[in-house]
């Protein structure tokens, strides 16, 4: 035997023959097969589904103890798990609450907007919501105007008084349209059907964080960013420009509650309790005010008051031409009958004589001790002057 051949334990000279593998271990990766073989181990579970069932259900059966995540690590791996079946339409920003400009505002208007409207990116259109043209970067605008402010060093040499930082102000034109400055940006165009996960990935791949979602016929549904879906995961992440918003609905001293209409139906059942029921009308919405618009048929107007559901009543505080925004939900409270006037209840109870309604009398009183003549008038029947 020559030195260069290897010497091995195979007596039936079996070479590149395929290993058995049994048939539990086919399609697993060596990473599933050990974690559904700690699961067994550990819990005793027979795994007959997928990793993702097992691992949903150990979740839900164990303790932190069991397994050794923290209760922060098991919030995060529910997320990440319910992440996978999570679509756009369930994370996105609905139309109504966009806020977006118009690419011929000027820089100082954009400016002022940026300020008051505590968003970064914010969408760019040309006549209409759905003839998006991009957006347009709050970094960018900021890049932009300290480009135009920079002086040059022979005017640095000619001026007495040194500028701070080099920058004037003064020569930056903010009535200049958004358009002509060429700092408006790509968007990203997805159906509301995507799940979320994959738009995540796709944000990743292109660096753009902003999605508009539109609609089968090409309109503007809504819009979604990368922190929207990051939250569905972590939480809600806000930031030092983040203003401290009232919850959704509040109970007051009266017993009723004050509620936002884009409040979900969940969170009103919860605060205000299962009395509060939609039936047929909350089918279909989400929100408190999509339901009210479903009761009444039409858009609620301020200042009305639109009974149910159930035992309660709904008053609209605040609304605008294209929807509700404040409510008031408090029990229905009994309201009494109106009562017809005076003298059409007494015309309705004088009985008739001879074709003429007789005037009625005071009951106990006699007609002579007041003045009265108890005999009818002569004539015509009509009064005397």
């Amino acid at each position: 035997m020559a030195d260069s051949e290897p010497i091995h334990d195979n007596p039936r000279n079996t070479r590149n023959l395929p290993a058995v593998v049994p048939p539990s271990e086919l399609g697993r990766s060596p990473s599933e097969s050990w974690l559904l073989r700690a699961l067994r181990n550990l819990f005793g579970w027979k795994g007959g589904g997928s990793v993702r069932d097992d691992l949903q259900v150990v979740l839900d059966a164990s303790t932190p103890d069991d397994i050794g995540f923290s209760a922060v690590e098991r919030t995060l791996l529910r997320n990440i798990l319910d992440l996978h079946e999570r679509r756009i339409a369930d994370v996105m920003v609905h139309r109504a609450d966009i806020v977006a400009v118009r690419r011929d505002i000027t820089l100082g208007e954009l400016m002022s907007l940026f300020e008051s409207a505590s968003h970064s990116r914010l969408v760019v259109y040309n006549d209409t919501l759905d003839d998006p043209e991009g957006m347009v970067h709050i970094r960018d605008l900021l890049a932009y105007t300290t480009a135009q402010a920079r002086v040059s060093d022979e005017v640095k040499a000619r001026r007495k008084k040194p500028l701070p930082a080099g920058l004037d102000l003064k020569a930056v034109d903010l009535s200049m349209p958004l358009f002509e400055a060429n700092i408006i940006r790509k968007l990203l165009y997805v159906p509301p059907s995507m799940r979320a996960i994959d738009l995540l990935a796709q944000m990743q791949a292109s660096r753009i964080h902003l999605a508009l979602v539109v609609d089968e016929y090409g309109g503007t549904d809504g819009l979604v960013s990368m922190e929207d879906i990051v939250e569905q995961i972590v939480g809600e992440i806000d930031d030092e420009h983040d203003s401290d918003e009232p919850p959704a609905i509040m109970r007051q001293a009266d017993n009723a509650f004050i509620a936002d209409a884009r409040a979900s139906l969940d969170d009103v059942r919860r605060v205000i309790g299962e009395d509060f029921v939609t039936g047929e009308a909350g089918e279909g919405v989400e929100t408190l005010g999509g339901y009210l618009v479903n009761h009444v048929g039409r858009l609620p107007v301020r200042g009305e008051l639109i009974s149910g559901p159930g035992n309660f009543e709904v008053e609209v505080l605040d609304a605008d031409p294209r929807r509700v925004k404040r409510l008031r939900i408090a029990p229905r409270k009994e309201r009494p009958i109106p009562r017809p006037p005076r003298e059409s209840r007494r015309r309705e109870t004088a009985p008739e004589i001879g074709g003429q309604t007789e005037a009625p009398r005071s009951v106990g009183v006699d007609p002579a001790a007041n003045g009265e003549d108890n005999n009818p008038p002569q004539g015509d029947g009509a009064s005397s002057q």
